[in-house]
């Protein structure tokens, strides 16, 4: 069994409760999805770029990737609909947790500068977005190879009511937010 995922269940459920006096464990809000997109603008033109995208995502996440097409056609990017454009993964379960737990132990903190995550990125229904200018900071990518750094969203998902419930949780779990 995952770390965090016994963290969740041994000390962080308790101290939620306590923290929000909730009535009953099952009210205490957990995450329930991480997705990770990538957007491949240069797919475009270049259709190997698509390929490399997806391959690295799989490696970063240990699940294959979704390829997403163009919902619209813009023509001063000479893009039509329906063409691929960006990859995106859902993680849930025992993946989730081992990529979160790998996202805010191993590759945050390799992040230049790190001052930590914002604390301003909740959409106020309890989800947490983030950023990433470059998937170098991942531990499975191999720098030598990697042709174009690419940037990457990050948005957990959680069954909380209210983004501070969700900041709770997502502080309870270690992640680095700014002082």
């Amino acid at each position: 069994m995952n770390r965090l995922k016994e963290k969740f269940n041994s000390e962080i459920t308790q101290n939620l409760v306590k923290t929000f006096d909730y009535s009953s464990v099952m009210q205490v809000p957990k995450i329930e999805k991480i997705v990770v997109n990538i957007g491949v603008g240069d797919a475009v033109q270049n259709s190997k770029a698509l390929d490399i995208a997806v391959e690295e995502l799989e490696a970063i996440t240990g699940q294959k990737p979704l390829v997403t097409k163009a919902k619209k056609s813009v023509a001063t990017f000479r893009l039509r609909e329906g063409m691929p454009i960006g990859a995106k993964v859902t993680l849930r379960g025992e993946r989730m947790y081992e990529f979160f737990d790998k996202l805010i132990s191993a590759s945050l903190p390799r992040v230049r500068d790190f001052q930590g995550v914002s604390k301003k990125a909740f959409d106020g229904r309890g989800n947490y977005t983030l950023g990433i200018k470059e998937q170098l900071i991942f531990p499975e990518i191999d720098y030598d190879k990697v042709s174009k750094v690419r940037g990457m969203d990050i948005v957990i998902v959680t069954t909380a009511n209210t983004d501070e419930e969700a900041r709770e949780l997502l502080t309870q779990f270690g992640m680095p937010f700014q002082k």
